[in-house]
């Protein structure tokens, strides 16, 4: 099992094109994350998987970007 693997045991999220290398956007989710999911970068919004399970649902990522372009996706509910 890859170290990825063990970060993703709770939750992974999903980020569509073009709001992945839209770097207003990215520079927006980093700061609005409270536990640094995400990081912005000259290619748009990375995700930090080790932070995945930190993730506390908080929905602040989905709200800040466009309508159905983030998606948390429960793994435990799978």
């Amino acid at each position: 099992m890859s170290s990825e693997t063990l970060n993703k045991v709770f939750i992974d999220v999903e980020i569509d094109e073009p709001a992945k290398s839209d770097i207003k956007l990215a520079t927006e989710l980093e700061e609005v994350c409270p536990v640094g999911i995400f990081k912005a970068t000259e290619a748009g919004t990375e995700i930090q998987v080790p932070a995945l399970d930190e993730c506390v649902l908080c929905n602040l990522c989905i709200e800040t970007a466009p309508a159905g372009s983030i998606r948390i996706i429960k793994l435990y509910e799978q």
